[in-house]
């Protein structure tokens, strides 16, 4: 009986071994670059600031009973034409700056006195300012499978409050958190089914 033609050229099997090494090799190159595959991602609320110091120190520079709305442009805090700028109406102005009512007026700060008697005319602005970056670290296959997630969050953030009777500052103030450094941890038990399992518990417990 005659060999069909494929059956004459056909090569032998590679050995098991074989193949497993040459999978093995190839696992190994792609684990070098896989610490570049986790994702990465960033925030950012623009403005002329670049770090907390330098916002807090523009803020400072607006003097309460001196500085104009219109002055507020020029140091980076432009109430009007500004983005993530919050404007606060009169009764939560008054809430923020008095939060306690059996305190007398009179040892409030004079700015906040100010606009506790101009009452509607009185007006606040929230500046929230600042940028973060989170980036995800460890394990790229547990963080793959989702077994495993850390991630780094870095960054700023600057909120200045701004209170204006008419056209005019009365009172400023600022907070926030000049040096953001914190690590997120998650660890899943079931990996990539642990939603499931999550939603079945929820439906049990319900």
């Amino acid at each position: 009986m005659r060999r069909r033609p494929c059956e004459a050229v056909r090569p032998p099997r590679a050995p098991a071994r074989l193949l497993s090494m040459a999978l093995a090799a190839l696992l190994s190159a792609s684990l070098a670059g896989c610490a570049s595959l986790l994702p990465r991602g960033s925030s950012e609320q623009p403005s002329g600031f670049d770090s907390f110091e330098s916002a807090q120190r523009a803020l400072e520079q607006v003097l309460p009973f001196r500085t104009t709305v219109a002055e507020l442009a020029g140091l980076g805090f432009d109430p009007e034409g500004g983005r993530n700028v919050t404007r606060v109406p009169y009764p939560e102005v008054v809430t923020r700056l008095a939060p306690h009512p059996g305190v007398p007026l009179e040892t409030l700060d004079e700015g906040v006195r100010a606009c506790v008697a101009a009452q509607a005319q009185c007006r606040a602005y929230v500046f929230h300012l600042g940028g973060q970056t989170q980036r995800r670290e460890g394990s790229f296959w547990l963080d793959f499978f989702n077994f495993k997630r850390t991630t780094a969050v870095a960054g700023w953030r600057f909120d200045g409050l701004v209170v204006v009777r008419g056209e005019l500052v009365v009172f400023r103030n600022f907070g926030g958190e000049a040096r953001i450094d914190r690590t997120e941890r998650q660890v899943n038990p079931l990996g990539p089914l642990q939603r499931a399992g999550d939603a079945v518990g929820a439906r049990i417990l319900n």
